[in-house]
């Protein structure tokens, strides 16, 4: 990636990355809070909350695609990104499901997420490669602060899902910085990641279909 390119992907991201930053600190803050489950689940992996990043990632897919096409960055075709990025989801959670019939936080299944992971990636980049390389930006924007906050709810035990194990962990002979890594770091840098990359890319390849499906859209992006 060029300077110029790196340049135009930190000011594409930035107000993303703000707003994903501020969503984050707001559910830290409603599970220390004890707001409502309904909008902060504080249950291992937080799944289904009201009140989380992963819904943005639709919309930022969606967002990241037609700024790139206002700049006359066009891809092959809607149905290339859709297809290929699809294919990398189904490859995500296939080897990532493999992962989990693995010894938990063992270096076998950690090799088996970092597959999973390229898989993911290698597949997503082939449907339109600048939007790849925004999406990636943005996930790690995205994650590397929830790894953060992670690390510091494990060392504290805060009681949110941030640091709540999973039912199949260890309950013992585990300290907290281990810990951290097998559900905090890696599966942010890795899943999370991936996630961001394959879903985001699918919302990209839906925005392409709209702009040309839209004639009004269609000239705002030319």
């Amino acid at each position: 990636m060029s300077q110029a390119s790196k340049v135009a992907t930190k000011n594409l991201i930035l107000v993303p990355a703000l707003i994903t930053f501020a969503i984050t600190l707001l559910r830290l803050t409603g599970e220390l809070m004890n707001w409502s489950p309904l909008l902060f689940n504080k249950t291992a992996g937080g799944g289904g909350a009201i009140i989380g990043i992963s819904w943005l990632v639709p919309v930022f897919g969606f967002y990241f695609a037609y700024r790139l096409m206002k700049s006359d960055d066009q891809p092959a075709g809607a149905g290339r990104v859709i297809g290929f990025s699809f294919l990398g989801l189904v490859a995500l959670v296939a080897l990532f499901a493999l992962s989990f019939q693995l010894p938990t936080a063992s270096l076998w299944q950690f090799l088996v997420m970092l597959a999973a992971t390229a898989a993911g990636l290698v597949l997503a980049r082939k449907g339109w490669p600048s939007l790849f390389s925004t999406l990636v930006a943005y996930g790690l924007a995205a994650r590397i602060p929830v790894a953060i906050v992670m690390l510091f709810a494990i060392i504290g035990n805060w009681g949110t899902h941030y640091d709540v194990s999973p039912p199949n962990f260890p309950a013992t002979g585990i300290g907290p910085f281990a810990k951290w890594v097998a559900i905090g770091l890696v599966p942010q840098l890795t899943f999370w990641i991936a996630f961001t990359v394959t879903i985001g890319s699918i919302f990209g390849g839906v925005a392409v279909l709209v702009a040309k499906r839209s004639p009004a859209l269609a000239k705002a992006v030319s």
